[in-house]
Protein backbone atom coordinates (compact mmCIF):
# COMPACT_ATOMS: atom_id res chain seq x y z
CA UNK A 1 0.00 0.00 0.00
CA UNK A 2 1.49 3.49 -0.96
CA UNK A 3 0.83 6.25 1.25
CA UNK A 4 1.84 10.10 0.80
CA UNK A 5 2.18 11.79 4.55
CA UNK A 6 3.94 14.84 6.15
CA UNK A 7 7.55 13.31 7.20
CA UNK A 8 8.21 12.71 10.48
CA UNK A 9 11.35 12.70 12.82
CA UNK A 10 11.50 9.01 12.57
CA UNK A 11 11.59 9.06 8.74
CA UNK A 12 15.14 11.04 8.69
CA UNK A 13 17.09 7.61 8.93
CA UNK A 14 15.49 7.22 5.31
CA UNK A 15 15.63 10.50 4.01
CA UNK A 16 19.16 10.96 4.60
CA UNK A 17 20.37 7.39 3.01
CA UNK A 18 18.17 8.18 0.15
CA UNK A 19 19.40 11.67 0.07
CA UNK A 20 23.46 10.35 0.22
CA UNK A 21 22.85 7.69 -2.17
CA UNK A 22 21.93 10.60 -4.85
CA UNK A 23 25.22 12.74 -3.54
CA UNK A 24 27.04 10.06 -4.02
CA UNK A 25 25.88 8.35 -7.69
CA UNK A 26 23.69 11.30 -8.92
CA UNK A 27 23.75 14.74 -10.57
CA UNK A 28 20.46 15.88 -9.53
CA UNK A 29 21.97 17.42 -6.83
CA UNK A 30 25.14 19.17 -6.67
CA UNK A 31 26.42 18.65 -3.55
CA UNK A 32 28.96 16.60 -3.14
CA UNK A 33 29.40 15.09 0.07
CA UNK A 34 26.10 13.72 1.82
CA UNK A 35 24.61 15.55 4.78
CA UNK A 36 24.66 14.22 8.37
CA UNK A 37 20.79 13.09 9.59
CA UNK A 38 21.64 15.90 11.98
CA UNK A 39 21.84 18.57 8.99
CA UNK A 40 19.41 16.89 7.02
CA UNK A 41 16.98 17.20 10.45
CA UNK A 42 17.79 21.10 10.35
CA UNK A 43 16.79 21.78 6.24
CA UNK A 44 13.50 19.83 7.53
CA UNK A 45 13.23 21.66 10.55
CA UNK A 46 13.79 24.99 8.18
CA UNK A 47 10.94 24.11 5.71
CA UNK A 48 8.52 23.68 8.36
CA UNK A 49 9.59 26.51 10.28
CA UNK A 50 8.67 28.32 7.33
CA UNK A 51 5.07 26.57 7.00
CA UNK A 52 6.23 24.58 3.59
CA UNK A 53 5.34 21.05 3.11
CA UNK A 54 7.74 18.54 3.38
CA UNK A 55 6.16 14.87 2.64
CA UNK A 56 7.11 11.29 1.99
CA UNK A 57 5.99 8.47 0.21
CA UNK A 58 5.57 5.36 1.51
CA UNK A 59 5.28 1.85 0.42
CA UNK A 60 4.20 -0.90 2.28
CA UNK A 61 6.05 0.89 5.08
CA UNK A 62 8.85 1.80 3.70
CA UNK A 63 10.13 5.34 3.17
CA UNK A 64 10.55 5.16 -0.98
CA UNK A 65 10.90 8.91 -1.94
CA UNK A 66 10.68 12.67 -0.49
CA UNK A 67 9.75 15.46 -1.65
CA UNK A 68 9.97 19.15 -0.14
CA UNK A 69 9.68 23.59 -1.59
CA UNK A 70 11.14 26.25 0.01
CA UNK A 71 11.33 29.88 -1.05
CA UNK A 72 13.30 29.70 -4.07
CA UNK A 73 15.47 32.81 -2.53
CA UNK A 74 15.41 34.66 0.88
CA UNK A 75 14.22 38.01 -0.47
CA UNK A 76 10.58 39.15 0.65
CA UNK A 77 9.77 40.41 -2.95
CA UNK A 78 10.27 36.17 -3.55
CA UNK A 79 8.17 35.18 -1.22
CA UNK A 80 5.35 33.41 -2.87
CA UNK A 81 7.77 31.95 -5.71
CA UNK A 82 9.45 28.05 -3.93
CA UNK A 83 12.04 25.77 -5.48
CA UNK A 84 10.65 21.87 -5.27
CA UNK A 85 12.82 18.89 -4.43
CA UNK A 86 11.75 15.53 -4.85
CA UNK A 87 14.01 12.42 -4.31
CA UNK A 88 13.72 8.57 -4.55
CA UNK A 89 14.63 5.42 -3.17
CA UNK A 90 16.77 3.90 -6.11
CA UNK A 91 14.33 1.16 -6.30
CA UNK A 92 11.42 3.12 -6.50
CA UNK A 93 12.12 4.99 -9.49
CA UNK A 94 9.99 4.51 -12.37
CA UNK A 95 6.74 3.39 -10.67
CA UNK A 96 5.31 6.96 -10.85
CA UNK A 97 6.53 8.03 -7.14
CA UNK A 98 7.81 11.12 -8.27
CA UNK A 99 4.41 12.28 -10.07
CA UNK A 100 2.67 10.94 -6.55
CA UNK A 101 5.29 13.36 -4.55
CA UNK A 102 4.94 16.37 -6.85
CA UNK A 103 1.50 16.44 -7.16
CA UNK A 104 0.12 16.48 -3.58
CA UNK A 105 3.73 19.00 -2.86
CA UNK A 106 1.94 20.86 -5.30
CA UNK A 107 -1.29 21.21 -3.21
CA UNK A 108 0.14 21.32 -0.65
CA UNK A 109 1.90 24.40 -1.52
CA UNK A 110 -0.43 26.04 -2.97
CA UNK A 111 -2.53 25.90 0.43
CA UNK A 112 0.15 27.24 2.42
CA UNK A 113 0.46 30.18 -0.01
CA UNK A 114 2.74 29.36 -2.89
CA UNK A 115 2.55 30.95 -6.42
CA UNK A 116 4.86 29.63 -8.27
CA UNK A 117 7.06 26.22 -8.41
CA UNK A 118 10.45 26.28 -9.65
CA UNK A 119 12.65 23.37 -10.29
CA UNK A 120 16.48 23.81 -10.34
CA UNK A 121 17.27 20.72 -12.03
CA UNK A 122 20.68 19.27 -11.95
CA UNK A 123 22.11 17.90 -15.65
CA UNK A 124 20.14 18.69 -18.65
CA UNK A 125 20.53 14.49 -19.10
CA UNK A 126 18.09 14.23 -16.05
CA UNK A 127 15.06 12.61 -18.03
CA UNK A 128 13.33 11.40 -15.02
CA UNK A 129 13.60 14.69 -12.66
CA UNK A 130 12.15 16.57 -16.36
CA UNK A 131 9.76 14.32 -17.38
CA UNK A 132 7.88 14.33 -14.07
CA UNK A 133 7.73 18.11 -13.98
CA UNK A 134 6.42 18.07 -17.48
CA UNK A 135 3.85 15.63 -17.04
CA UNK A 136 2.70 17.74 -13.87
CA UNK A 137 2.57 20.83 -16.02
CA UNK A 138 6.13 22.93 -15.92
CA UNK A 139 7.20 24.04 -18.70
CA UNK A 140 10.90 24.89 -19.86
CA UNK A 141 11.84 28.10 -18.50
CA UNK A 142 16.02 27.81 -19.53
CA UNK A 143 19.44 26.28 -19.12
CA UNK A 144 22.34 27.25 -17.50
CA UNK A 145 25.19 25.71 -19.47
CA UNK A 146 27.64 24.25 -17.65
CA UNK A 147 27.39 25.86 -14.31
CA UNK A 148 28.02 22.63 -11.91
CA UNK A 149 31.40 20.31 -11.95
CA UNK A 150 30.83 16.65 -10.39
CA UNK A 151 32.17 13.34 -11.29
CA UNK A 152 34.86 15.19 -13.79
CA UNK A 153 32.42 16.57 -15.94
CA UNK A 154 30.22 19.81 -16.45
CA UNK A 155 26.73 20.00 -15.51
CA UNK A 156 23.36 21.87 -16.49
CA UNK A 157 20.72 23.64 -14.68
CA UNK A 158 17.70 22.65 -15.93
CA UNK A 159 14.52 24.97 -15.00
CA UNK A 160 11.15 24.56 -15.18
CA UNK A 161 7.93 26.57 -13.55
CA UNK A 162 4.14 26.29 -12.58
CA UNK A 163 2.45 28.58 -11.71
CA UNK A 164 -0.36 26.67 -8.93
CA UNK A 165 -3.48 27.87 -7.68
CA UNK A 166 -4.42 31.32 -8.84
CA UNK A 167 -0.52 32.16 -9.44
CA UNK A 168 0.08 35.95 -11.08
CA UNK A 169 -3.52 36.06 -11.80
CA UNK A 170 -4.17 37.87 -8.74
CA UNK A 171 -2.81 40.49 -6.32
CA UNK A 172 -1.52 37.96 -2.67
CA UNK A 173 -3.10 39.04 0.12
Amino acid sequence: MTTLRPAHDSDLPAITAIYAHHVLHGTGTFETTPPTETEMAARRADVLGKGLPYLVLENNGTVQGFAYCNWFKPRPAYRFSAEDSIYLAPQAAGKGYGKLLLSELMAQAERAGVRKLIAVIGDSANAGSVGVHRSCGFEHAGTLDACGWKFGRWLDVVLMQRFIGQGNTTNPE
